[in-house]
Formats: structure tokens, C-alpha cells, sequence
């Protein structure tokens, strides 16, 4: 058991190691290059100037942005009172350490990537020049030249996307393979539903749902890492 510990781990060591490394790639690249313009420009109609869906226009507002916002508290409020208010039932017991893992996870990886975006002061596909806005292309380490005045903007990463990414924890849920990889699959289109969606409105770049995505995977293997050595530490005492 404490091999198996110790091996598992070892191996969640390197998944945030390389999960950071590709997080840190996948913003250089990004930043350095104009890869997220020809895929945004098929959303865009430059004749127009209008973006494929518009954010109020239903039910799509409903579907992939206020709905699913709320289905996910809910979601997780579930996780919260099954854990307080029957923690003592079997199944709960059976799966305590996966649940503690979700419901941290809900909480952990909204907040810091909407702290991330309340900091970083980068702009949505909308505001940059190119879509019609006044803000210039700028790497997130950038600044903004002098002479031009703009106000404060929060848009990157993606923080809709954030709240279906957090589902990717529940991997660590489950005890099958195939089970895991399910929750897997349906995390990831929940997640890129709701960054598709944003996109499509203009208020997202691929790369911000991507950097979002990664971003979240390394938060949950952090909190992996901590649950983990907690709960096996409550064990042994």
C-alpha cells in the first residue's frame, strides 16, 4: 500500500511538471505568433463586423452560458452536502477522497483563473483591432503602448470555459479505467462547449480555452497531490 502510494505519487510529480511545461509552450506560442486569427476569423463576418451568435441571443445564452453556470453550482453543492450530511453511508466513505477532490477542485479552479483574468489585463477578440476593437495584439507579459489610453479588461484565460474543465477532476473519482476515461470525455465537452460558445460571440480566443484547460488539469493534480498526502496521512495516525 505504501509502495503503491509512494509510485502513484512519483508519477503525479511528473504530470505537473509536464503539465506546466506544456502550459508555459502553449503561452509562448500563442503569444508570439497570430495562430488564433485565421481560426477566430471564421466566426467573424468582417462585412458585418458581426460575430456569429450574438451574446444575448436564446436559448443558446442559456445552453452554454447561464444554464449551464448554474447546473454546474449545483453540481457541486451535491458533492458539498453528500460529503457533510452523509458522509457516514458506505458509498460516501467508499468514495471521500474523489469527492473532497471535486468539490476543491470546483472551487479552486474557477477562482484562480478568474483572478488570473482580473490581473492579466488582456483583451477579448472583440476589443483587439483586428475584429473593429482599439486594443493592439500584446503577449500577456506586454505592456501597452504609453500613448494609448484603455480601460481595465478581463479576458484572459478563459473563465466561462474554467467551470466545465473543473469536471476533469472527476477523474480521480472514479475507480475504473473506463469510467474514468468517460468522465474524462464528457469533462472536456462540457468544458470546450462552453469555450466554443465564447468564442463564437467573440469574447474568446482558441488559445484562451486551451491555456484555460491546461491550467485547470495542473490546478486539480495539485490539489491531487495535497488530498492525497492528507488523506493518507490521516490514515496512518
Amino acid at each position: 500500500m505504501i509502495k503503491q502510494w509512494i509510485l502513484f505519487n512519483m508519477n503525479l510529480t511528473k504530470q505537473i511538471s509536464l503539465t506546466t511545461v506544456i502550459l508555459g509552450i502553449t503561452v509562448v506560442l500563442f503569444s508570439l505568433t497570430d495562430l488564433d486569427f485565421p481560426i477566430q476569423d471564421l466566426f467573424y463576418n468582417f462585412t458585418t463586423q458581426t460575430w456569429i451568435l450574438d451574446n444575448d441571443l436564446q436559448p443558446y445564452n442559456f445552453i452554454f452560458y447561464t444554464g449551464i453556470k448554474k447546473l454546474l453550482i449545483v453540481f457541486a453543492l451535491s458533492f458539498l452536502i453528500a460529503l457533510v450530511f452523509f458522509r457516514k453511508k458506505a458509498l460516501i466513505k467508499e468514495y471521500q477522497k474523489g469527492i473532497i477532490i471535486v468539490i476543491f477542485s470546483a472551487i479552486l479552479v474557477p477562482v484562480i483563473v478568474g483572478g488570473l483574468k482580473k490581473s492579466t489585463n488582456m483583451p477579448c477578440p472583440e476589443n483587439e483591432i483586428h475584429y473593429g476593437g482599439v486594443y493592439p495584439k500584446t503577449a500577456v507579459w506586454e505592456s501597452y503602448p504609453k500613448d494609448v489610453e484603455l480601460k481595465k479588461i478581463q479576458c484572459w484565460p478563459a473563465g466561462h470555459a474554467s467551470g466545465g474543465f473543473a469536471l476533469l477532476s472527476l477523474f480521480f473519482l472514479f475507480k475504473t479505467k473506463r469510467n474514468q476515461f468517460v468522465s474524462l470525455a464528457v469533462a472536456l465537452s462540457i468544458g470546450w462547449s462552453m469555450g466554443l460558445y465564447k468564442m463564437l460571440v467573440g469574447d474568446h480566443f482558441l488559445s484562451h480555452t486551451i491555456i484555460t484547460m491546461e491550467l485547470a488539469w495542473l490546478i486539480i493534480l495539485g490539489v491531487v497531490k495535497l488530498v492525497n498526502l492528507k488523506y493518507n496521512q490521516k490514515i496512518d495516525d
